[in-house]
C-alpha cells in the first residue's frame, strides 16, 4: 500500500486505488476506554510480542489497569481512530542518573495493522515528547527480533538501530533477543 500524509491524517491508497482518510488523534485514557482496550488485550495476535497474557482479561481487569496503571502514568496516550481507542502509546521516563532517557512502547488492535497508524502515532509523540520532558535527551525502544512490523515503525520514525541485546529478557517462558533502537533530541525529525 502507498501511504500519503496530511497533518494528523494518514491517507491510505489501497490496491483498488481508492483513498481512505484515517484521522488519528492521541488523548489521555479514561475509564470509558475499557471495552476498546479489551479488544487488543485479549487478541493473541496482538499480545504475542507483549508482556501480558491474553487469556482471562476481563472488563473489571481493564478498568483496574486504566485506573491504577494507565491514568497515573506520566505519558500514556490512547490512539484514536473514528472515535474509538484502537491502541496505545506510552513513554516512560527514567529517574536519577538515567533521567536523560525514556522508553517508548506502543500497541495497536489487529484490525488496524498495516495502515501506518502506529507509525503516525509514534511520530506525533516524538513531535511533543521532548517538550513534555525537558531533561529528556534520548528515547529508547526495545523490540523482539522477530517483530518485524514494530521494527519498521521505529525505522520509519527516524530511530537508529543500535544493536541486538542477546538473551535480554524472558518473554512467556522463553529467553529472547531484543533490538535496541534510539532517537536523540538532536536527531533530525521525520515528517
Amino acid at each position: 500500500m502507498e501511504q500519503l500524509k496530511s497533518s494528523n491524517t494518514q491517507l491510505i491508497k489501497s490496491s483498488n486505488t481508492q483513498l481512505a482518510e484515517v484521522p488519528i488523534t492521541l488523548r489521555r485514557f479514561d475509564l470509558s476506554d475499557a471495552d476498546d482496550l479489551m479488544v487488543w488485550t485479549i487478541d493473541e495476535k496482538v499480545s504475542q510480542f507483549c508482556g501480558w497474557d491474553h487469556t482471562g482479561f476481563s472488563k473489571d481487569k481493564a478498568i483496574d489497569v486504566i485506573a491504577n496503571t494507565i491514568i497515573p502514568h506520566p505519558y500514556y496516550r490512547a490512539i484514536r481512530v473514528d472515535n474509538r481507542t484502537v491502541g496505545e502509546v506510552s513513554v516512560k521516563p527514567r529517574a536519577g542518573c538515567e533521567s536523560c532517557r525514556a522508553e517508548i512502547g506502543y500497541v495497536l488492535a489487529y484490525d488496524y495493522w498495516g495502515r501506518g497508524i502506529a507509525t503516525k502515532a509514534v511520530k506525533m509523540v516524538i513531535n511533543e515528547i521532548f517538550g513534555v520532558f525537558p531533561n529528556l535527551e534520548r528515547i529508547e525502544g526495545t523490540v523482539d527480533v522477530e517483530n518485524m512490523a514494530s521494527q519498521r515503525v521505529l525505522d520509519k520514525c527516524g530511530f537508529k538501530r543500535e544493536g541486538v541485546l542477546r538473551k535480554y529478557l524472558i518473554h512467556k517462558g522463553k529467553t529472547i533477543d531484543m533490538i535496541m533502537f534510539s532517537l536523540l533530541r538532536t536527531d533530525p525529525k521525520i515528517e
